[in-house]
């Protein structure tokens, strides 16, 4: 009897021993099985596996306004930086900028592109791909010992380069629909840009800003792309936003261009500086109260 005593009392220290042993050698199993991923402490899949949610369905008679925006995102506003970087072609701590997931999703033939923001004229992928990032022709001076000048001419390979995209369009759709009494926006698409400069006698001379392509933002394959790519939240890097919640969420900073009008014109054909500046502001609270202006109290 002594001895089934004193077996019944180790039995409670050997099991917390396994117990400890086991935990130990599962910490020796993760140390020496990292993540692939160096700047996480776990495997990220999951951003992945996200699937856009589906577009709810608008019924023509439901519809009893509508008005359509164009709108322009400068990256280098200090709220909209988080879309300008990271700038390294392969990105930074898994994420990459807007321009570079846009340009990497058009490379890979995930999403198709257009020429138009009505998205009539389709563009080849590969291409527009092939044409923007053909060699340019650099002709070299070189000279020797005895100051001997020769001519070399030499291929230099060009490269997308996200620090050149400045500029985001979009185009977006206000509607009031009867069946909810409410007004709702819906993103129609969104085009890079960049800045066009001519070397005049060795100096740079801006030329304008020019729109490379138009993506639209109603297709499945576009909105897959902006969900599985996630952009940079500085407060809390385990569940940051997805480039489609920021657009649908409208986090950005942006201003009016153009509004549908008789004349089909944008606002810089008519205004110029502060007072353009007052027309975008004033087609923005024209929104708000149609939006406020369907209630009475």
């Amino acid at each position: 009897m002594p001895l089934l005593r004193s077996i019944r009392n180790l039995l409670p220290l050997s099991i917390l021993i396994a117990v400890s042993l086991h935990s130990i050698t599962a910490q020796a199993q993760t140390i020496d099985n990292p993540t692939q991923d160096s700047y996480s402490l776990y495997q990220r899949t999951l951003a992945q596996q996200r699937k856009a949610p589906l577009l709810p369905y608008i019924r023509e008679d439901d519809v009893v306004w509508e008005h359509c925006l164009w709108r322009t995102i400068d990256l280098r506003e200090k709220f909209n930086q988080y879309m300008y970087f990271p700038v390294e072609a392969a990105g930074a701590h898994g994420r990459k900028c807007l321009a570079r997931v846009i340009w990497d999703a058009v490379v890979a033939n995930e999403i198709p592109i257009y020429e138009d923001d009505e998205f009539k004229i389709p563009i080849d992928n590969d291409l527009f791909v092939a044409r923007y990032t053909k060699t340019d022709t650099v002709i070299l001076e070189i000279a020797d010992e005895d100051e001997n000048y020769e001519y070399q001419t030499v291929l230099v390979p060009k490269e997308f380069n996200s620090e050149d995209i400045l500029q985001i369009k979009l185009k977006e759709v206000w509607y009031i629909d009867k069946t909810t009494s409410r007004q709702h926006v819906r993103m129609i698409g969104l085009a890079l840009c960049r800045d066009y400069y001519k070397e005049v006698e060795n100096d740079r001379m801006f030329m304008g800003t020019i729109t490379l392509f138009w993506v639209p933002l109603q297709s499945a394959d576009v909105r897959t792309t902006l969900i599985r790519n996630e952009a940079y939240y500085e407060d809390n890097i385990a569940h940051l936003p997805t480039w489609l919640h920021i657009f649908d969420l409208r986090m950005y900073e942006s201003f009016i261009t153009r509004e549908s009008n008789r004349f089909n014109r944008t606002i810089s054909s008519y205004l110029t500086g502060v007072d353009a500046m007052l027309e975008s502001q004033r087609i923005e609270i024209k929104l708000l109260n149609i939006s406020e202006d369907m209630w009475e109290y």
